[in-house]
This record gives C-alpha cells, sequence and structure tokens, in this order.
C-alpha cells in the first residue's frame, strides 16, 4: 500500500514538474540546462539559498545512482522492477530539477546585477 501510495506521489510530482516545464512562455530545456551548472555553484558558493546543500547532494546521488552499474534492483536478476526503481529515481530527479531550475531562474532574474559582472570601470582623476 505505501508502495502503491509513493508512485502515486511521484507521477503526481513528475506531472506539475511536467506542467510547468511546458507552460507558454516559461524557460525552455535548453536554457534549463544551461542553469544547471550555475545553480550548483551559486547553491555551493552560498549565493543562491533557495536550494540547500542537501537536496543537491540528493540530485547529485540520484544522478550517480542511474548511471552507476552498481543497481539496488539488479535489471538482469528481476527485468520490470530493476527498471522501476531506475524510472522512480529519474523522475524524482527530473521533478527536482525543473522545479528547482524554476526557482533559481526566477531568483536570477530577480538579482540586481553584481559590480563585477559589468565589466571593466572607469577610473576618473581629477588633478587640481
Amino acid at each position: 500500500m505505501a508502495r502503491a501510495r509513493s508512485r502515486v506521489v511521484l507521477l503526481t510530482t513528475f506531472y506539475r514538474a511536467a506542467r510547468i516545464a511546458m507552460r507558454p512562455g516559461g524557460p525552455g530545456l535548453a536554457a534549463r540546462l544551461r542553469a544547471v551548472p550555475r545553480m550548483v555553484s551559486a547553491t555551493l558558493s552560498g549565493r543562491y539559498e533557495g536550494l540547500g546543500k542537501g537536496p543537491l547532494a540528493l540530485m547529485l546521488a540520484a544522478v550517480a545512482y542511474v548511471v552507476s552499474p552498481v543497481d539496488l534492483v539488479p535489471e538482469g536478476a528481476l527485468l520490470m522492477l530493476g527498471l522501476a526503481d531506475d524510472a522512480m529515481v529519474l523522475g524524482w530527479l527530473a521533478a527536482a530539477l525543473v522545479g528547482g531550475t524554476e526557482d533559481f531562474l526566477a531568483w536570477e532574474r530577480s538579482e540586481p546585477t553584481a559590480p563585477e559582472d559589468v565589466g571593466p570601470a572607469t577610473v576618473v582623476s581629477s588633478t587640481r
């Protein structure tokens, strides 16, 4: 019963994330993918506090789990069950990335431009 409920929650979360990602006027897939390294950097440097290091670590662990040849439920032995655990982790990761990049891109748009991002400064000196 708890397993079925967790699947429903996962699918609902994934559906909401997909709706957010595909809404008209929102950032596209390419913009979201380009935002991920900036989001990681800003989170680790402490400039962006919307994500936190814990959720970031979970996302990195999910990526490692999906690409890792070591699996909790091996595909070779339990075929569909082995693929289902990867699909659940991948679904959670996709939903977390969509939500995370949505918030991060909104934060980036609201941030004032930092002086170091403007360009070289011109020094004007007056001699009297």
